[in-house]
């Protein structure tokens, strides 16, 4: 990699919301065998559940592994993401989606209704946008393995926006046996349908995560935009390399031993 960077992220959510997401888009230097991105994270990983925790750490996480039924683009606008098409009925009341095709989990199961229907459930119970979805909600009712529907008792207009939440809690959509765990207990098998596969044998708390691309991930054609748009892989693995010592970490980067530093402390 020829180019080497350090990105200061504020604790603001809208800066620095999808460290994760950029990575997608790192270039790297062109060399025989694995494309590899040396990242230094803001903090360690300890929790990998982006559901149970608000630390941004495991919301970056999620997004390396996760995938969302709508985003928001650069434009703070809602856009669909694993969501091919979608209506809502004339009385405001019944939104129906349709999963696009090609969405498969990391263990090679497809994304169905059902996995959808029991991660934003699961994530209502946690976040106070989705708790104030769940206020308003009648029922949630699969109507095939590509089609599921939400009726609402009465108009929400934050409906969408509320599924496309960028950051904690973000509503990442995981297999259903996983998503049907209980809301306050972290989950330990990090299983999504994202551009990244998580490494857990590799895994080491306090100094090492490792990605590994999803040949199987299907990219939106659209252009990336903020955490909407087509999330291209240009890296076949991505290692957090956490130096909590910032003299260190300077010295990692300034010799070559990584690519890419993010830090919490503001400009």
């Amino acid at each position: 990699m020829n180019r080497r960077c350090v990105a200061w992220s504020s604790t603001a959510a809208a800066i620095g919301a999808l460290a994760a997401v950029m990575m997608l888009g790192a270039p790297v230097a062109s060399a025989q065998g694995p494309k590899v991105l040396k990242f230094i994270p803001q903090a360690d990983l300890r929790i990998l559940d982006p559901i149970t925790t608000t630390a941004y750490i495991t919301r970056n996480h999620g997004y390396m592994i996760y995938d969302t039924l709508f985003a928001t683009d650069a434009k703070f606008q809602v856009q669909p993401q694993m969501v091919e098409k979608y209506d809502l009925s004339g009385d405001q009341l019944t939104y129906t989606f349709t999963l696009r095709d090609g969405l498969k989990f990391h263990d090679g199961a497809p994304v169905r209704s059902a996995d959808c229907i029991a991660s934003i459930e699961r994530w209502a119970k946690r976040d106070a946008l989705g708790q104030k979805l769940s206020e308003v909600t009648e029922s949630w009712k699969v109507v095939n393995d590509k089609t599921f529907t939400l009726k609402l008792k009465r108009p929400f207009p934050l409906a969408l926006e509320a599924l496309a939440k960028p950051s904690s809690n973000v509503p990442f959509i995981m297999p259903e046996r996983i998503a049907k765990s209980d809301a306050s207990t972290n989950i330990t098998e990090a299983i999504g349908s994202g551009p990244y596969k998580f490494v857990k044998e590799e895994w080491v708390p306090g100094s090492k995560v490792v990605y590994v691309k999803n040949t199987d991930y299907v990219p939106r054609k659209e252009p990336p935009s903020w955490a909407a748009g087509g999330k291209v892989v240009k890296v076949d693995r991505v290692e957090w390399i956490y130096i909590p010592d910032s003299a260190t970490a300077a010295a990692a980067l300034n010799a070559g031993e990584v690519d890419w530093w993010s830090s919490s402390r503001p400009t």
